[in-house]
């Protein structure tokens, strides 16, 4: 299973964006997905999950209200809304998968993206 992270880039304060997460060769609908993001100088640091089922999410308390996760099994990807971005968002951002009902440790990982929040 390969990963790939989307849509990043350079948002304003105060804006938004959505991330996609994709896969080439698997149906995400059979996992749970997380996403994980890094600053730096910082760990990475987990953010949220959206579980197998799709009938539930959790999030980290500091994005929770600001970000949402959603599934489009037709399009075979997991997105993250997040809205009124600050600028200690900023980081490169990573989903992962678990083929199990919640986010575990992360078995599958892709290539993250780039998000900047700077005015």
């Amino acid at each position: 299973l390969q990963l790939q992270a989307s849509g990043g880039g350079l948002v304003q304060p105060g804006g938004s964006l959505r991330l996609s997460c994709t896969a080439s060769t698997v149906s995400l609908r059979y996992y749970a997905i997380g996403w994980h993001r890094q600053a730096p100088g910082k760990k990475r640091e987990w953010i949220a999950c959206i579980n197998r089922s799709d009938d539930d999410r959790t999030y980290l308390d500091s994005v929770k209200g600001r970000f949402t996760a959603s599934r489009d099994n037709a399009k075979n990807t997991v997105y993250l809304q997040m809205d009124s971005l600050k600028p200690e968002d900023t980081a490169v951002y990573y989903c992962s998968a678990d083929e199990t009902e919640w986010c575990g440790v992360g078995v599958y990982w892709g290539e993250g993206t780039l998000v900047t929040v700077s005015s």
